[in-house]
């Protein structure tokens, strides 16, 4: 992952700024995994006899991004392409004459990018996971303690039937679930990358290696990394696959942030962050500043992940441009999904929720939001036809006359022996949302 310099702050990016993710992502930590790889790649060579302990030793203690100048390997990238090739020479000029030519060895500059990309994936992607393991327990406390709080359901933005609130909190912790699931799998996947100039390790047995795939799996095995069945230049797998899991993540947490920014409108206030941000102009003003966030990062992750997925079509054993045009969009993938699980935790954790609002607004459309259990309720004593006839002018009266619709169907006739007290309370029409709730708790 190339450098974008070290005045890089996040000064725009208040969604991943200051976040575990920010760190793991930084410069001086990309620059630290390329220096691990190369580190790693030597003492590799060193256990199979390919190159002195001494060496090995000697490349590790050196390999300190501490000791080397990010800015100045920056700029210099643009000889080459790549930092990888002027960071050999200053970690060749200090490592020392003796041990210096077992640096870089037998290796192309993809190799340790790649790797280098990998190592920073994945210590990103631990934190990422951290904080989706934080999201999903404040979720079920969520979904358990309302189980049972009624609200309305929404369709198309209006009122459908009621649901709970519970079951809408244990879904978005479904979804946050299943981005840990694809994220977990993606990190345990993902793979070093030795092939050497064109991918067929040849470098390395001209080096005195015999078997070449020891020596990938033993360089995977420092790295703690898995081991690749072939060399993966042009073949774009790892990074499609973080791609796919950086995006759906980015997206299921999208979901929570655009329930609670329409439930915490000032017109709905059925929920509430727990900490709103203020407006520079307005000082009522409690912003819910997390979701928002949540939601500028579910907007650019897509077009992230297709520029990674474009780069699948990757020509020759090297190409000019793909492999190039995945740095930045990764690096910002991880950053933003970083960011937006910090995010979400801390939404998560302060949520309010405000169920006597929920409750009031289960009569906003005056009974009517339990017009589907009346239809079958009615039909088998009205009838079907007759059921419907009656409800749906009822229905109109109740908009016209601004009366509850069960006060207009307690003075039909018809229902003088039908006891509607039940089948008119929203409340008592939540399905099996409690035991869905409940079945969904259950994944851990």
């Amino acid at each position: 992952m190339t450098s974008v310099g070290s005045d890089d702050t996040g000064l725009l990016a208040p969604g991943w700024a200051g976040s575990p993710a920010a760190s793991a992502t930084g410069d001086a930590a990309c620059l630290q995994a390329l220096l691990d790889a190369e580190a790693a790649l030597t003492r590799a060579q060193a256990s199979l006899g390919l190159a002195p302990a001494e060496a090995a030793s000697a490349v590790t203690e050196a390999a300190d991004a501490d000791r080397f100048d990010a800015r100045s390997l920056a700029e210099r990238a643009r000889g080459g392409g790549n930092p990888v090739i002027p960071l050999v020479a200053d970690l060749t000029e200090a490592v020392g004459e003796e041990h210096g030519p077992y640096v870089h060895r037998g290796a192309t500059s993809q190799d340790i990018m790649d790797t280098a990309t990998m190592l920073v994936a994945v210590r990103t992607l631990d934190l990422v996971l951290a904080d989706l393991d934080r999201t999903g327990r404040a979720l079920a406390r969520l979904a358990a303690d309302h189980r049972d709080t009624a609200m309305p359901g929404r369709t198309l933005t209006q009122h459908a039937v009621p649901t709970t609130f519970g079951l809408k909190a244990v879904g978005w912790r479904s979804l946050t679930l299943d981005a840990r699931d694809r994220i977990k799998a993606v990190r345990d996947s993902l793979p070093a990358q030795l092939g050497g100039a064109a991918g067929t390790l040849a470098a390395f047995t001209a080096y005195g290696a015999r078997d070449t795939q020891a020596l990938t799996a033993t360089f995977a095995r420092e790295l703690g990394l898995r081991e690749p069945l072939l060399p993966w230049h042009t073949l774009r797998t790892p990074i499609a696959d973080l791609a796919g899991c950086l995006a759906f993540a980015a997206g299921a947490l999208g979901k929570v942030a655009a329930d609670v920014l329409v439930l915490g409108r000032t017109e709905i206030a059925e929920v509430a962050e727990g900490g709103g941000g203020g407006s520079s102009a307005m000082p009522h003003k409690a912003n819910p500043v997390r979701s928002t966030l949540i939601a500028a990062a579910a907007r650019r992750a897509p077009q992230l992940a297709a520029t990674l997925y474009g780069s699948l079509v990757a020509e020759d054993e090297r190409p000019a441009g793909a492999w190039h045009a995945e740095w930045e969009p990764l690096r910002d993938l991880l950053r933003l999904v970083g960011g937006a699980a910090r995010d979400a935790a801390e939404l998560a954790e302060g949520l309010r929720v405000h169920a006597d609002v929920m409750c009031e607004h289960l009569g906003l459309t005056h009974g009517l939001i339990v017009s589907e259990r009346l239809s079958a309720e009615l039909a088998p004593v009205l009838g079907r036809a007759r059921a419907k006839a009656l409800l749906t002018d009822l229905a109109r009266r109740t908009y016209t006359e601004g009366r509850p619709l069960a006060e207009l169907l307690a003075e039909e006739p018809e229902l003088k022996d039908v006891d509607l007290a039940e089948p008119t309370d929203p409340a008592r029409y939540t399905g099996s949302a409690g035991v869905l709730t409940d079945r969904a708790l259950e994944r851990r």
